[in-house]
């Protein structure tokens, strides 16, 4: 359904030398550079110290996913390079948590490189695993939404799928780093609180946090809690229409604590969300309570559209409550579900009040999330970023964002 809102995307897009996207990462993880954005000025400071810009007695929540090998490279006997890269599980199951640990065979929704040199035929790979030798090997199977089915096989029962790409997989580093991954990329491309298998993308805002830095925020009294958004390679997919109602979304996974909501209820007015993947979560939760008002029973699915669509909003407090009495019914603890949820600008947003994001692509969703939240002080942040050296996107410097009045 096409909508009244007339973004245009030309009007979100600004000049970024490839020189200024960041190839590798800092030494040191929280030695990158901060930029504050607060009251329409910019700042400087370096990430170690962003708990001093954060006021006391509020909370953090961090995406907890963890990033999966998700690049396979076979070859076959003709020497073609044949490059695998696994997008979503199909079967046996198409949850994500439970289709790293299933056994072989598992069918994936994947992306295929080099794929007219691979129609038909099984490719093969023949790995060193902690449970000792395995054959690993590749079927195609057809096409699916743009993208291929691939089926995949290993010879050793009880060896789940997590286990096999961690020892046939490679770190999938995004489109824009134009290098192979490197033993360094294992550790980096991961956040240090990294937990649940899922990802084929690393939430990258997180990249920046050490152990210190959470036990400063700590200190101030901040609580520091988790979510989990699995991100797709859908985080990277360009807006390629210049009305973004032409724009679909991708979907992806989420879980929530019961725990988590209680802490929103307890911390509205002081929370900080760690990357556009805790915001669209958090957001989310906004809209599937508030649909659960007149839908009691409503699965947790939040579509593209539905804040522009919604007649009837709720309060904040009510619509967080209205899942935690779900969860109660339900007599469970943890929550998943699925959102597309798209926030542009004349979004308001509900339980966000500070957001800690890397810089990213000109003409991307992410972008148009930012200037949501920071309104045209996007802009200023970002020419501030360019004019003083700032490095961009996953491995680059990061921003703090002050919700806009």
């Amino acid at each position: 359904m096409k909508h009244s809102l007339r973004i245009r995307m030309e009007d979100y897009t600004y000049d970024l030398p490839h020189e200024r996207i960041a190839e590798y990462p800092l030494d040191q993880r929280d030695a990158s550079r901060l930029l504050v954005m607060r009251n329409g000025f910019p700042s400087e400071g370096v990430f170690r110290n962003i708990p001093s810009y954060l006021p006391e007695n509020g909370m953090m929540v961090f995406n907890n996913t963890r990033v999966i090998r998700a690049r396979l490279v076979f070859h076959k006997d003709t020497g073609a390079r044949i490059e695998v890269f696994c997008l979503e599980p199909v079967l046996p199951g198409s949850e994500i948590a439970g289709a790293f640990e299933a056994g072989a065979p598992v069918t994936w929704k994947c992306l295929i490189g080099n794929a007219k040199k691979w129609r038909s035929g099984k490719l093969g790979l023949l790995l060193q695993t902690s449970r000792g030798e395995v054959q690993f090997e590749a079927e195609r199977l057809g096409e699916a939404n743009g993208a291929f089915l691939v089926r995949f096989y290993w010879n050793r029962p009880g060896l789940s799928f997590a286990e096999v790409l961690e020892a046939a997989g490679k770190v999938p580093l995004p489109p824009y780093i134009e290098r192979e991954a490197e033993e360094e990329d294992v550790n980096r491309y991961q956040t240090v609180y990294a937990k649940h298998n899922g990802s084929v993308a690393a939430p990258t805002a997180g990249l920046h946090f050490t152990e210190d830095v959470m036990r400063e925020l700590r200190g101030k009294n901040i609580h520091l809690d988790n979510l989990t958004l699995h991100v797709s390679a859908g985080t990277f997919k360009p807006v390629s229409h210049d009305d973004i109602r032409e724009h679909e979304m991708h979907t992806e996974q989420v879980i929530v604590r019961h725990s988590l909501l209680e802490q929103l209820l307890a911390n509205l007015g002081n929370i900080t969300a760690v990357g556009t993947t805790s915001m669209r979560t958090l957001e989310s939760l906004y809209w599937y309570g508030n649909e659960l008002e007149t839908r009691p029973d409503a699965p947790f699915d939040v579509k593209q559209w539905q804040p522009y669509e919604s007649a009837s909003q709720l309060p904040v407090e009510k619509a967080i409550k209205n899942i935690i009495a779900l969860m109660s019914r339900k007599g469970v603890k943890e929550l998943g579900g699925n959102t597309s949820l798209i926030i542009l600008p004349s979004y308001r947003f509900r339980i966000v009040d500070m957001l800690v994001t890397n810089f990213h692509m000109p003409r991307s969703t992410l972008l148009l999330l930012v200037a949501a939240f920071a309104g045209d002080a996007w802009r200023d942040a970002y020419q501030y970023a360019l004019e003083n050296g700032f490095r961009f996107l996953s491995y680059g410097d990061s921003c703090l964002f002050f919700r806009k009045d």
